[in-house]
């Protein structure tokens, strides 16, 4: 039987359709592409904007439409926030809260039975335990572990609290595990992931995220650890002391900021200012000392937040500049029903969101090709991962910066010397090694 598994939105709901997809294959399912026929189609929604949430009843249209006379199961963030909205589509025969994707086998197994009846999505806000989800994708060189779920923040402009729940971290044992399994699959690279990292352990007793990197220690393939969106809150001093002391982790950080103007995070309840979070930097770059220069900081920014001013857009572009991002990813601002911020006075027009978002983004790309001008002539360490164009493969230095090079395999980690930096026709930047 045929499962086609479509995925929306970040890296955790892509952690969990691979690991429904393991769960199926060892259940003697075949995963097929997203857009091959299908007896099942499982669309895993995503809710970030009200972007996300149009493309993901899309998705479930064109899912319906490609396999007509197939099982069609909506999951993820969008059908938790609107389940009854999701079953009532056309075509949808069961909807999974985001707290129950490992019952995906049970669920397909009662439709093919006729005896699944849709009921009410759970509570994700009641749920306190975390769901132990395996993933091991096949064919990639580098993997992703889910550790942590859920956010306590509550930002005025943001819905996923309510589309994940409360902060849940998966226990350091299970962690070791989940490590185990990885090394013993040969990856040298793992992804820490999670709704809101640096609350991982929030739950636990006297834990933190330092604690589950260390579990780490020991393993033979694995030689680096890599980390998934950080938020400064949780950046204490001794976190950053650990973290930053530990050889397995890699020099990239991305460090959530929403905007440069301390007016404009008071309003997004961000609970820090842009000099708290400039300290933050500075303590990560000097833990490095003379490796400051090429340690990556990437971030997300929001143009055209409710009220936001000209002055206020122009901090924004200041302190991206002080900062000196080696990569930014740049959204206008997406009113979300039910939130704080969409009562907010002074909301924008989306002309004007989506001309500060153009000149931020203009800047993002600016600040990039000058981090990269820094690793000219230098010798990285490179994962080679995929083979790109014209016999070139293309991997990742630890700074998560692409690099194009004539030498190496996938899975590979090699020394090579940068020769250039070269764009390709979507625009995207890359360095180019000698060898």
């Amino acid at each position: 039987m045929r499962v086609s598994i479509t995925t929306l939105g970040c890296r955790v709901n892509s952690y969990e359709s691979d690991a429904m997809a393991g769960l199926l294959r060892g259940a003697g399912f075949e995963i097929v592409p997203e857009n091959a026929p299908a007896d099942i189609a499982i669309v895993n929604t995503c809710t970030v904007t009200n972007i996300a949430d149009r493309k993901s009843r899309q998705m479930i249209s064109r899912a319906v439409k490609l396999n007509p006379k197939a099982k069609v199961i909506v999951t993820g963030c969008w059908s938790q926030r609107e389940p009854e909205r999701a079953l009532a589509l056309p075509g949808v025969s069961a909807v999974l809260g985001n707290s129950e994707k490992s019952r995906i086998l049970e669920v397909i197994g009662g439709l093919m039975a006729g005896e699944y009846a849709a009921g009410s999505v759970p509570d994700v806000m009641r749920e306190r335990s975390f769901e132990e989800l395996s993933a091991v994708a096949e064919g990639r060189t580098r993997a992703y572990l889910k550790i942590q779920d859920g956010c306590d923040r509550f930002c005025t402009y943001c819905a996923i609290p309510y589309a994940r729940g409360r902060v849940r971290s998966r226990g350091l044992d299970s962690v070791r595990r989940e490590l185990e399994r990885l090394d013993e699959a040969g990856f040298a690279e793992v992804v820490f992931t999670g709704i809101h990292l640096t609350d991982y352990g929030k739950d636990l007793d006297g834990v933190n995220l330092a604690d589950a990197i260390d579990r780490a220690e020991g393993l033979y393939n694995i030689k680096r650890i890599r980390l998934g969106s950080l938020e400064p809150h949780g950046m204490t001093d001794g976190l950053i002391e650990r973290i930053t002391g530990n050889g397995r982790v890699c020099p990239q950080f991305h460090l959530s900021l929403q905007s440069g103007s301390d007016t404009v995070l008071q309003r997004m309840r961000r609970g820090y200012t842009a000099e708290e979070y400039a300290a933050i930097v500075e303590k990560i770059r000097s833990a490095y000392g003379e490796n400051a220069p090429f340690v990556a900081f990437t971030t997300d920014i929001i143009a055209g937040f409710a009220g936001e001013t000209i002055a206020e857009h122009e901090e924004t572009k200041a302190f991206m500049e002080r900062i000196g991002f080696a990569r930014t990813h740049v959204f206008p601002y997406s009113r979300r029903s039910g939130t704080v911020a969409d009562r907010m006075p002074g909301q924008l027009e989306n002309a004007v969101k989506s001309a500060r978002a153009q000149e931020l983004i203009a800047l993002g790309r600016s600040l990039e090709r000058r981090f990269l001008e820094g690793f000219l002539e230098r010798e990285v360490r490179v994962l080679v991962e995929t083979e790109h164009r014209e016999g070139l493969m293309g991997g990742f230095t630890d700074s998560y910066v692409r690099v194009l090079t004539g030498s190496g395999a996938p899975g590979e980690l090699i020394n090579v010397k940068i020769k250039s930096i070269t764009e390709d026709e979507n625009g995207e930047l890359s360095l180019l090694s000698y060898n």
